[in-house]
């Protein structure tokens, strides 16, 4: 529940705080004075939506913060962890969320700066707000089953649930039939170009890296004279050529080498120093003498062939294509070949996987409509017990021989089910049971919302967590008797969950636990507005009541009159 709200300088209050304990708060106060700030900070503070309207005017910032105690059940304390917050040594959770007038806003949870989605995904299941908006809401089909749903429980929403798995699978098994079908021609001329490449490729049967090779040994072929020149020229350097002439000039670059290797050694006899240099040409001349070798082998090797230089054109003729069509090398074509050889695979079993598909879809279909049946068979108990427990909310709340009928209508199976969920009210005896939303007045209309509301709240009376109810004057359109009724109702449901009630009516006000009023109040010059709360008891709060009978606080007839009520509330708990 909370304990504490403090607000300052949101709309026109400039600083409040207020201890909230169990049971029923009343918030009370002229039209205009604030109250629904009060809604706004406990919006704030389920990680409702920042807006910079909401600052006070003239002040830089808005800040609202709240203190939550935590039930031992509550499953809050480990996400407040996990989020990297911290408890109070008490146990408790402080909120703070701080709306700038300009710039970014923040929002601390347990001592952390957290993004507002946390906050809001932690707190918002412990404060559930009941405004007339809802009594809008509940015009809707779609809406009138979420509350049957919700009343439903844990069995209900497991139903549901387990319809709505085989919904989507069913859903996507047949998206997945009709694509195969309407694209039967499409996928028959993919899986006949396949073929043609792989034919192709098979044909011609192309090696790793075939491509590569063989235009270096074109390269090599069309150059087969100019390469032996160039590398006979090259050996001769090396090893010499007996064809020159024996003179100085003449000398090979072995002959040099050995040459110097002599001179060295002999120079070493007389100076140690210059043996390693004799070492290292001695190594120069064995790497020569590799070298030579090896380009002695590729002149033997060397040839000019211009039948195997045609041969090698036209493999390569024969491999451009491909690599034109279904790759730039011939390894990216060996590729597309393994990926086209998986594809036939796969278009080829067209036709099984029709049959297969077929057979999955039929069977989703028989399971489907046994979960829609499950689902009927669940919403159709609940629809009884709420039905009963409203018809008795509303017997209590001056409606008496009222009956609230939830209809189950079959439809075509949607995502949500196979029924149509219509609240249809009978106000009196022998009146005929027409939607909610045509056959009730206003006032009617606020007390079925509250009977909901009340009879929703009762089922889950059971949880562990404790939640904090709001509502925001649901009782309008209500009074004389059924306002008192309205007031016990809300008492009752106050013993087992916080409730806050925003209300003008006196009637109400009298079963509060705590009574907080929001006064508003004007500057001497008449420009500025603000407002105060406080919590009234005693005779402050028999005028607050005397003021919201007659509007006259200062009424003694009102005040007698409040008197008897606050007299009353305590009989009727």
């Amino acid at each position: 529940m909370i304990a504490e709200l403090r607000l300052r300088d949101l709309g026109v209050i400039v600083d409040a705080q207020l201890d909230l304990g169990r049971g029923l708060t009343v918030i009370s106060g002229e039209t205009g004075a604030g109250k629904t700030m009060l809604l706004t900070g406990l919006d704030l503070l389920t990680g409702g939506r920042t807006d910079a309207g909401a600052v006070r005017s003239g002040a830089n910032e808005a800040v609202v913060e709240g203190r939550f105690e935590l039930g031992d059940g509550s499953g809050l304390r480990e996400g407040v962890e996990d989020a990297g917050g911290v408890l109070d040594d008490d146990g408790s959770l402080l909120v703070v969320r701080t709306v700038a007038a300009q710039g970014r806003s923040r929002t601390v949870l347990g001592g952390r700066s957290v993004p507002q989605a946390v906050l809001g995904a932690l707190t918002s299941p412990l404060v559930t707000v009941h405004g007339q908006a809802d009594q809008l809401r509940l015009r809707g089909t779609g809406q009138q089953r979420q509350v049957l749903d919700s009343y439903g429980g844990p069995a209900l929403a497991e139903a549901a649930a387990a319809y709505r798995a085989l919904w989507d699978e069913h859903r996507q098994v047949a998206a997945e039939l009709e694509q195969l079908r309407s694209q039967a021609a499409e996928r028959t001329r993919e899986a006949e170009l396949l073929r043609l490449g792989a034919a192709e490729v098979e044909r011609l049967d192309p090696q790793p890296g075939e491509d590569v090779a063989l235009a270096a040994e074109a390269e090599r072929l069309r150059h087969a004279g100019e390469l032996g020149e160039d590398v006979a020229t090259a050996h001769a350097a090396v090893v010499g050529d007996d064809q020159q002439s024996a003179g100085p000039a003449a000398r090979s670059v072995t002959e040099h080498l050995d040459h110097a290797v002599r001179a060295l050694e002999r120079a070493a006899e007389h100076d140690a120093t210059l043996s390693p240099y004799a070492g290292q040409l001695r190594d120069l001349a064995f790497r020569a003498a590799d070298v030579a070798a090896e380009l002695a082998g590729y002149l033997d090797g060397l040839e000019s062939d211009p039948a195997r230089l045609e041969q090698v054109e036209a493999r390569r003729a024969e491999l451009a294509h491909l690599t034109r069509s279904y790759g730039s090398t011939v390894d990216e074509v060996l590729e597309w070949a393994s990926r086209a050889g998986l594809r036939l695979l796969e278009l080829d079993d067209d036709s099984g996987r029709v049959e297969r598909l077929s057979a999955r879809l039929e069977e989703l279909g028989t399971r489907l409509a046994a979960a829609a049946d499950m689902l009927h068979a669940q919403r159709a108990d609940a629809a009884a017990e709420l039905s009963e427990a409203v018809d008795a909310e509303l017997a209590g709340l001056a409606m008496t021989g009222a009956h609230l009928e939830v209809s189950l209508t079959p439809t075509e199976p949607g995502p949500t089910g196979a029924d149509a969920v219509e609240l249809l009210l009978r106000p009196h005896p022998g009146a005929p049971a027409r939607p909610v939303a045509k056959g009730a007045s206003g006032g009617e209309l606020s007390r079925v919302m509250l009977a909901l509301e009340v009879s929703l709240a009762a089922r889950s009376g059971a949880s562990e967590q404790d939640v904090t109810l709001v509502f925001d004057e649901v009782d309008a359109g209500v009074g004389g008797k059924a306002a008192t009724q309205v007031g016990a109702r809300l008492a009752r449901l106050a013993e087992r969950h916080q409730v806050i009630v925003i209300t003008h009516l006196a009637q109400v006000a009298a079963f509060a636990d705590t009574h907080v009023v929001v006064a508003k109040s004007t500057s001497g010059d008449g420009r500025v507005t603000r407002s105060d709360i406080g919590v009234v008891t005693g005779e402050e709060r028999v005028v607050e009541l005397a003021r919201m009978l007659s509007g006259h606080e200062d009424s003694g007839t009102a005040r007698a009159h409040a008197s008897e009520l606050l007299a009353a509330a305590v009989v009727r708990r």
